[in-house]
């Protein structure tokens, strides 16, 4: 059994760390407000962003990031907050350890992911145990133990197949890829469709539309990915469609409940104000819509997101728009 820490107590962090913990490893879960690792070490669980999933054996609540050392260490923080958490934690890092990010999203100013942000700030000491986690995962599910398979990617298979070891369980299957860019961007791209996802139903437009939105918006991912270096197939796998489809039609997904929200006529401050934790589509929108433009990719879902989220165009006119742009074959 191993010793992890998990960087970030939100809802996905207490998630990871529960099922970690019930496999027998040793966990800490940090969090960053001392008062909040009080309030979980007294509750025996998240009551803010998990309630009623209990700690098992195994999971302590840390406040110190000089108690991180560990042979696992998972970033699962807000993507905005990576790059600080990674320079923060970089000199209480000993020896070789996995480094594994749990968290999609694209950096606003860099347009870099996740792992391309570890890699930067940790270096070459630690930059070849990098590794990501993604697929269609629910936190609450994950802490239910319900069923549920996710994808380990890294450069290197063999740190890829180390974590697939140490994350694999009953409840918890665990693939691997060397694909590290199709599993990133397949993970960041589908939080800005499904807030389109969510929009078209608080419109009250039917299924036909939804299906439409997500088939054409693993159109606009796999033509980002590709154009990023990543494989075609990998967007057809748990990380690609799996983690689209699920956060397109879940109740759970904060993304599409945003875009659910903003379709009904609510404001966007209002909605971002009243939710507990972050909903990396409204961030990620514009993040992934400047990596697009940057490389040249047409990515007109995500361009009319950008301009309903930050630009207030009218979310109606926003599925006509889509609807009415110029005629082409399918597969351009």
């Amino acid at each position: 059994m191993a010793v992890v820490t998990i960087l970030g107590a939100g809802s996905w962090g207490t998630a990871l760390g529960t099922h970690l913990a019930r496999l027998g490893h040793e966990v800490a879960l940090w969090a960053r407000n001392p008062e909040f690792f009080a309030q979980l070490a007294a509750a025996g669980e998240n009551a803010v962003y998990l309630p009623g999933v209990r700690f098992p054996p195994g999971l302590e609540p840390i406040a110190s990031l000089a108690e991180a050392c560990a042979e696992m260490v998972v970033f699962v923080c807000p993507s905005s907050a990576v790059r600080g958490m990674a320079d923060a934690t970089r000199p209480h890092l000993s020896g070789d350890p996995l480094v594994v990010s749990a968290v999609k999203g694209v950096e606003q100013e860099t347009h870099l992911t996740m792992s391309a942000i570890l890699d930067q700030v940790l270096g070459d000491r630690h930059r070849a145990r990098v590794a990501v986690l993604s697929g269609p995962s629910f936190a609450r599910e994950v802490g239910q133990g319900v069923p549920t398979a996710v994808t380990a990617a890294a450069r290197d298979l063999t740190v890829a197949e180390a974590v697939q070891r140490l994350f694999a369980g009953e409840t918890f299957r665990v693939y691997t890829s060397i694909d590290v860019a199709g599993v990133e961007i397949g993970g960041a791209v589908k939080n800005v469709i499904a807030v389109a996802a969510g929009v078209s139903d608080g419109l009250g437009f039917g299924h036909n539309t939804r299906a439409a939105l997500i088939t054409r918006g693993l159109a606009e991912i796999t033509r980002l990915a590709m154009r990023l270096g990543a494989d075609r197939q990998t967007l057809y796998g748990l990380s690609g469609l799996g983690d689209l489809v699920l956060t397109c039609t879940g109740d759970l997904s904060r993304n599409r409940t945003v875009g659910l929200r903003l379709g009904r006529g609510e404001r966007l401050v209002d909605i971002v104000a009243s939710m507990k934790e972050v909903a990396e589509g409204v961030r990620n929108t514009r993040s992934v819509r400047d990596l697009a433009r940057s490389v040249e990719v047409e990515m007109p879902i995500t361009e009319q997101m950008y301009l309903l989220l930050y630009e207030d165009k009218p979310p109606r006119q926003v599925v006509v728009d889509l609807m009415t742009r110029g005629l082409k074959r399918e597969t351009d």
